[in-house]
């Protein structure tokens, strides 16, 4: 039976396996060094394909003047070159747009760790082919060994060579297929002796140099070293993948790096040991606060450098970089910790003070691989050299402290000659924390040597030199010395709590006031503006936020800060390959990275919602890590809250268009009953006149007759409701108020209801203080006849219906009871819904549910309102009508 780490390691083989599925294929054709057919050999196979009916396209193909190289170009079709002018040269480059509006099933690029021209999309054509294998195009490329990141240490150890142009790991592990071009090294030189490799002036000198039998036999071997790793590691992802043989836990590989001496060095024998294992690995820095600005660049690159051969990166922060890299290894399942070796310091094995001897004695349960390249180290110290920036804030620090340590002095001789002081160590130890809290540990412990060096020069017999005469002297003078230090640290332990504590809490207090904004934002245009104002705060950016047009299939710009901000062309060039392939672009990245601003796509799941653009500070040359962590971060929360409003968005719309289904459905279910019910009745009765009217007596004849009308006045009276229905519900019903006594208006409402509802008997009580009203009469006309046929047609036989209206705090108040079974109280506000029955109520099943909706329409467009209470003596239903009460006209006015 499997184990749970087998089961997981098979559905990672197979997701492996299907990724590298998806796409176009890329096939790799490896050589050890040029010259040894890889062109030839990549060209042969694609004609090959060529005669299979397979398309193929020509992308770009370098001969180096080869004959029988360009010979095997005939019959393939050629896509031409893009033109590049750059500094007053006119060169040609990949014309990639053109090559995927062609989309060939097989496109054949040349020389895959060539570096573009300065301007294009993208820096290396690596990423030209990745993008082309994104959209679903087979590639065949050729690259040589020494192009491969890994290697390029192992390269220069062999040729003394530094290669500048190499590709990540991490793009070769995409490859489908790596195809070895091999050629022994004797024959290799023979073929750059005939001229078929380099023009004969660059022959010699390449025979002299790279081109030594030493050199191709090593690099030889690297190639088939190279070529054979690669089979094992797809024979064990094929029996992973398929359940065969037993599976080890991966743990994970960690580098820690310290932007010193070996730090690149050090993630590319990291990324060599992580793919032996076949386990996950992460590079990580330790800031504690005290980091000099001039060794951030070193780091951005090891970030940068680990990212391109597929590692993670981990920014630390704590006070002990001890403490904090295996803090993480303990939280992160990690097996080996690989270090740069350390200088051994004075002492330093006896405190154990060295970061190795630290790791050694505290992560006793991990494998520390310790790693040591001298020359790695000398070439970090000579760019540390040129970091002019660090020295003169050195040296500004260093000139802080002499000049307290001076003041410190002074002090201490005043307080001794005019206060009598004895002790004056107090002194000095002030002056070491002042130093100390603002400057980092070294200068600190400068600052307790200048001053312990003073105290025993000026203050310890005998004074004016450092000789101490008595033993009790050099006991005071020592423990000054130790309590300095000791002091000196702690204070600076101190600053650098407060300084990483304070760039916390910066950090959360932004992305908890962003937070806030979004939390409260309600629409889009209003997430927008909450975020366009933290971002600007924030960051100190211009910014621009883009949106997927779903309609156009487009970005389209929604808003800017400052106002009326626009991309140029470059700019929304960056922000469309974002989107396109969810990855960040322009500066700080390695696609389109002369574009000023950094594009930041918009995720929500898997989908990208749009894309944030922000231009930094001209002054700003480098955007420090901590910065982009906070942006990243806070343009997730944008796209988080984005994402929230078009859900709710898309929720609400659901409900309409449910609301509105459940609305058809109950109109057409009333509208098949209540018409066709009376076209039934008057289809009927006409049918009888037509046929049997010889045989009727007038009096049914008449009785026919009357149905007739009757049954027209009932389907008018529903088609009138439905009319009325509608203007209210597109807002087209216009009041045409006129001056009306009520008296006249219920009048004719309770006459209609006679015709009805002869037997009914209704009481119309009106307070005599009631005036005239400012109403549409024909609505409140409809409106109470609406409400009287409802109550007339639930009163039992010789039940009256009751009218009363009176002025009631400063408003109308129209109370119409009946004397019928009632309304449960939980269903009274729900009568005015339209299509909404009480069985018990004032509608049954032969109601069509418009009669009191229409009523609270009407009335609601005169400023008043509707509600169903309890009848008198809690017996039937009450419907109570509040209107408001306008000014009687002025008729002196109207006179005038």
């Amino acid at each position: 039976m499997s184990t749970d780490p087998d089961r997981t390691a098979q559905a990672d083989a197979l997701l492996g396996t299907l990724q590298k599925e998806r796409g176009g294929q890329l096939k790799v054709f490896l050589g050890a060094a040029p010259g040894v057919g890889k062109t030839f050999a990549m060209l042969s196979a694609a004609r090959e394909l060529k005669r299979q009916n397979i398309d193929v396209v020509v992308g770009l193909v370098e001969t180096h003047g080869r004959a029988e190289t360009a010979a095997l170009l005939e019959g393939l079709e050629l896509l031409p070159r893009r033109q590049v002018e750059y500094k007053g040269q006119a060169l040609t480059e990949l014309d990639i747009d053109a090559l995927l509006a062609r989309k060939p099933r097989l496109a054949l690029v040349d020389e895959l760790a060539h570096q573009n021209i300065p301007g294009s999309r993208h820096e290396r054509r690596y990423q030209d082919i990745e993008e082309l294998l994104d959209a679903g195009i087979d590639v065949y490329t050729t690259l040589n060994i020494q192009h491969i990141e890994s290697l390029n240490d192992l390269v220069m150890q062999i040729t003394g060579v530094r290669v500048r142009e190499t590709v990540p790991d991490a793009f070769l592990d995409r490859a489908r297929d790596l195809v070895l071009v091999d050629l022994p090294p004797r024959e290799l030189i023979e073929r750059l002796q005939q001229g078929k490799v380099y023009m004969p002036d660059q022959a010699a000198s390449a025979l002299q140099a790279f081109f030594s039998p030493a050199n191709l036999t090593a690099l030889r071997d690297l190639a088939v070293q190279q070529v054979g790793d690669r089979v094992d590691a797809d024979m064990r992802e094929h029996r992973v993948a398929r359940g065969l043989g037993p599976v080890p836990v991966r743990q994970r590989v960690i580098a820690a790096v310290d932007g010193l001496e070996n730090s690149e060095y050090l993630v590319r024998v990291t990324r060599k040991i992580a793919e032996r294992r076949q386990a996950p690995w992460t590079v990580t820095f330790v800031d504690t606060g005290t980091v000099d600005a001039a060794r951030m660049p070193l780091v951005d690159e090891c970030f940068a450098l680990a990212r391109r051969l597929g590692g993670d990166c981990v920014i630390l922060r704590g006070l002990s970089v001890v403490d904090e890299i295996l803090a993480y290894a303990s939280s992160h399942a990690v097996s080996t910790i690989v270090i740069g070796r350390t200088r051994e310091r004075p002492f330093a094995r006896m405190f154990n003070r060295t970061l190795t001897q630290q790791l050694l004695q505290k992560g006793a349960h991990f494998e520390l691989t310790i790693i040591s390249t001298p020359y790695a180290r000398a070439r970090s110290r000579r760019l540390l050299g040129n970091g002019n920036q660090g020295t003169a804030e050195l040296t500004q620090e260093l000139s802080y402290a002499t000049v307290t340590t001076a003041l410190a002095t002074v002090i201490a001789a005043a307080a001794e000659r005019w206060f009598g002081l004895e002790d004056m160590s107090s002194i000095f130890i002030t002056a070491v924390l002042f130093v100390a809290v603002r400057t980092r540990m070294s200068v600190a412990v400068y600052a307790a040597t200048l001053c312990f060096m003073s105290y025993n020069f000026f203050f310890i017999p005998p004074r004016f030199t450092f000789y101490i005469a008595a033993g009790p002297g050099v006991v005071t003078v020592t423990s000054f010395l130790i309590v300095a230090l000791i002091c000196g640290r702690l204070a600076n332990r101190l600053r650098n709590q407060v300084s990483m504590l304070r760039a916390a809490n910066a950090h959360t207090a932004a992305l908890q006031g962003l937070g806030q904004r979004l939390g409260a934002a309600a629409n889009e245009a209003e997430v927008y503006a909450a975020a366009l104002v933290v971002l600007r705060q924030v960051l100190n950016a211009d910014v621009v936020v883009l949106v997927v047009d779903e309609s156009l299939q487009r970005l389209s710009e929604v808003a800017s800060e400052p106002r009326n901000l626009s991309l140029d062309l470059p700019a929304r060039a960056a922000a469309d390959w974002a989107v396109a392939h969810q990855q960040a672009a322009g500066r700080t990245t390695d696609t389109l990275q002369a574009v000023p601003w950094w594009c930041l796509p918009l995720m929500a799941g898997e989908r990208a919602l749009g894309v944030v653009c922000l231009r930094f500070p001209d002054g700003m040359a480098r955007v420090p890590p901590e910065l982009k962590s906070l942006a990243q971060a806070m343009v997730q929360d944008l796209a988080q809250a984005l994402a929230r409003t078009r859900l709710v968005d898309q929720l609400e719309a659901a409900r309409v268009q449910g609301e509105t289904e459940m609305l058809r459905s109950a109109l057409l279910s009333s509208v098949s009953h209540d018409l066709r019910s009376p076209l039934s009745a008057i289809i009927g009765s006409a049918e009888s006149l037509s046929a049997y009217r010889d045989q009727l007596s007038p009096e049914d004849q008449r009785g026919l007759a009357e149905a007739i009308h009757s049954e027209g006045l009932r389907l008018d009276r529903y088609i009138q409701n439905l009319l009325d229905m509608t203007r209210l519900g597109h807002g087209s019903l216009k009041l045409e108020r006129q001056w009306s006594a009520l008296e006249e208006i219920a009048g004719s409402a309770v006459a209609r209801l006679r015709k009805l509802y002869p037997a009914v008997p209704v009481e119309v009580q009106l307070s005599p203080d009631i005036g005239l009203m400012h109403v549409h009469p024909a609505l409140i006309e409809q409106a109470l006849f609406n409400i009287l046929e409802n109550a007339a047609k639930f009163s039992p036989p010789g039940a009256s219906v009751t009218i009363r209206a009176a002025n009631v705090d400063g408003r109308l108040r129209i109370d119409i009871s009946d004397a019928g079974p009632g309304i449960p109280e939980n269903e009274r506000k729900r009568i005015f819904d339209m299509f909404y029955s009480v069985e018990r109520g004032d509608r049954g099943a032969q109601g069509t549910g418009l009669g009191l909706s229409i009523c609270q329409g009407m009335i609601g467009a005169h400023g008043g309102s509707v509600s169903a209470l309890a009848g008198p003596h809690d017996q039937g239903t009450t419907i109570r009508i509040l209107l408001p009460i306008s000014p009687p006209p002025n008729p002196a006015a109207g006179e005038g």
